[in-house]
């Protein structure tokens, strides 16, 4: 096997700054892995490619954890965003980019018939239960256990950081310094668990505001029936559906998770591969779920407030229209799942080879390997795959110039084959060196 190209050491100027950074930026200072040799400032991306401050390069399958689906530095994103700067940048009113990025929404999204703009995916999954809240009249909602759904109170609970789950229904806070009712408004259920899941709308039901769900929970796929049968059990139960397709959205297709899995929610929130980087998120669904928005209903009372200041600004917007235009390019999406798909099959080869215990589980664009040698479907046969194995992995690769997120690859349109058969190479050599330790 090759051996990999030493790591530049770092500069002054690096440390300096990483010394800075964990002073001044307690949430912030990131780490590329779990290691502390691992922190780095980054210097600049471009393609699929990131460089730090040493003149270290990475070929990049963290993508800014997802949204950089284009890549870094697009020439047509760039294009669309400068052309867009020289006319300003932020105004509270709509501009002519604004209403051309939500009547492409409408057109690619499935569940769409009206759209409202936010920031954040958090922004986007807060607006879309309170729509929910609005049309039951009711407070609980029921999210599945290992989903993040973003900081808001309400579904920082048992989402993927969750050391010691609880007995399902009973939500687990993944932060301090949540107010002590918010439990008492959040139900869990098992991912890809029906027969869990009906009891539990079932048992509910009078109580719930609406069901959220990541199509693709993380990189746990859906069983099959499970998104269908779901989509049938809230829909008798007159209980909103809203998919959380921040990760997914754009990823699995341009009609999303929705039209790539073939069930419509009745709400969706898509951000991240939308933007290309830039701060924007989406919720969109029926005509009588997002008719709360409206601002004449301000008169009656009878108005739920989605509003930021930069939602739906220009920038964003022309940065998105760029994105998806990228997005509808021929071949875009067959070449992503063709190439995804060989990463994936180079990975669990790679341990086969090796005979270390792997599970390669998601869909060609966004995947994961778990160190188990038992079948991965939900969160808590995840928690019992071998983590630190996994730690070890990111590090080994890392160290061979592949930059992974903590737990996923994240594969863009612009990783080309030599890019796919080059991290190839590097995880067999990471995982001979696993194999030897």
């Amino acid at each position: 096997m090759k051996s990999h190209q030493p790591k530049k050491p770092r500069g002054d100027r690096e440390g300096a700054l990483l010394e800075e950074a964990a002073a001044l930026l307690p949430a912030s200072a990131r780490h590329a892995t779990a290691s502390a040799e691992s922190a780095m400032i980054i210097r600049e991306g471009r393609g699929p490619r990131v460089f730090d401050l040493s003149g270290n390069e990475y070929l990049d399958y963290l993508l800014g954890s997802g949204p950089m689906l284009v890549g870094h530095a697009h020439p047509m994103v760039l294009k669309s965003v400068t052309a867009a700067l020289e006319r300003g940048s932020s105004f509270l009113l709509p501009t002519e980019v604004t209403v051309e990025l939500a009547r492409e929404i409408v057109r690619s999204t499935p569940c769409a018939e009206r759209v409202v703009f936010g920031n954040t995916g958090s922004d986007g999954v807060i607006f879309a239960i309170r729509l929910a809240r609005a049309y039951r009249r009711r407070d609980k909602v029921l999210k599945f256990e290992g989903a993040y759904h973003g900081q808001g109170d309400a579904l920082l609970m048992s989402n993927q950081w969750t050391t010691a789950p609880a007995d399902f229904p009973h939500p687990v806070p993944n932060s301090i310094g949540l107010p002590e009712q918010v439990r008492e408004e959040v139900l869990v259920a098992p991912w890809n668990d029906i027969d869990r899941t009906a009891d539990l709308i079932a048992q509910y039901r009078d109580d719930l505001a609406c069901v959220i769900a990541e199509p693709m929970q993380r990189t746990l796929s859906p069983r099959p029936g499970f998104l269908e049968q779901l989509r049938e059990l809230t829909h008798r139960a007159d209980v909103p559906l809203i998919f959380d397709e921040v990760v997914t959205g754009y990823r699995l297709g341009y009609e999303s998770g929705q039209g790539y899995y073939g069930v419509t929610p009745d709400l969706c929130v898509l951000g991240k591969s939308l933007s290309a980087g830039h701060p924007l998120s989406v919720v969109a669904g029926r005509f009588d779920l997002m008719k709360f928005a409206e601002g004449a209903r301000r008169l009656t009372g009878d108005y739920v407030s989605l509003t930021g200041t930069y939602s739906g600004n220009p920038i964003s917007c022309a940065a998105a229209l760029a994105a998806l235009a990228l997005f509808r390019e021929p071949d875009v999406y067959p070449k992503l799942f063709e190439r995804g798909r060989r990463l994936m099959q180079g990975c669990q080869q790679a341990f086969d080879s090796v005979g270390i215990p792997v599970q390669v589980t998601g869909e060609p664009p966004a995947f994961e390997p778990w160190f188990a040698d038992h079948e991965i479907v939900d969160f808590r046969s995840a928690q019992k795959s071998n983590h630190a194995l996994s730690s070890r992995f990111g590090q080994a690769l890392l160290e061979r110039g592949i930059m992974k997120a903590h737990e996923k690859f994240f594969v863009s349109i612009v990783h080309t084959d030599e890019d796919i058969e080059h991290t190839i190479d590097a995880i067999q050599d990471a995982a001979y060196e696993l194999a030897r330790a």
